[in-house]
C-alpha cells in the first residue's frame, strides 16, 4: 500500500515539485494551498503519513497550522516536515517547539525529502 503525504504549500509551482518528487518515491500526494485546507484534509479522516507543509503562507501559516493541530489531539497528526527557505533559525526553532518533526530547506531535492521522511519513519 503506497504511503500519503500531505503537501501545504500555497505556491502551486511548488507543489507540482514535490508532487514529482513524492510520487518518483512511490508515495501517494494530497495538496493544500494553506493551513486551513490541510485542517480540512487532516480532519476528513484519510490517514495520512507524513506532512510537508511551507511555514509563509496567506490564509493560515505554517506555525499556525502547527498550533491549530496541537490544539486537535484527535487528529493525531502524523510526522510534520516543516519546509522553508528561512535561513534565520528563529522561525525553523518555533515550528520545532510547535510540534515539527524535522525542517527542509528550500530548494530541496528528492534525496533531501527522502532522507527527512525516513528519519520520521516513513518509508
Amino acid at each position: 500500500m503506497l504511503k500519503r503525504i500531505l503537501v501545504i504549500d500555497d505556491s502551486g509551482t511548488i507543489r507540482k515539485a514535490i508532487r514529482r518528487i513524492l510520487e518518483g518515491l512511490s508515495y501517494t500526494v494530497t495538496e493544500a494551498e494553506d493551513g486551513e485546507q490541510a485542517l480540512q484534509a487532516l480532519s476528513a479522516g484519510d490517514p495520512f503519513d507524513a506532512v510537508l507543509c511551507d511555514i509563509d503562507m496567506p490564509v493560515m501559516d505554517g506555525l499556525s497550522f502547527l498550533s491549530a493541530v496541537a490544539a486537535r489531539p484527535a487528529l493525531m497528526p502524523p510526522p510534520i516536515i516543516m519546509c522553508t527557505t528561512h535561513t534565520s533559525f528563529e522561525k525553523i526553532q518555533m515550528a520545532l517547539t510547535l510540534g515539527a518533526s524535522e525542517y527542509i530547506m528550500k530548494p530541496f531535492d528528492a534525496t533531501i525529502i527522502g532522507s527527512k521522511l525516513e528519519a520520521c519513519g516513513v518509508q
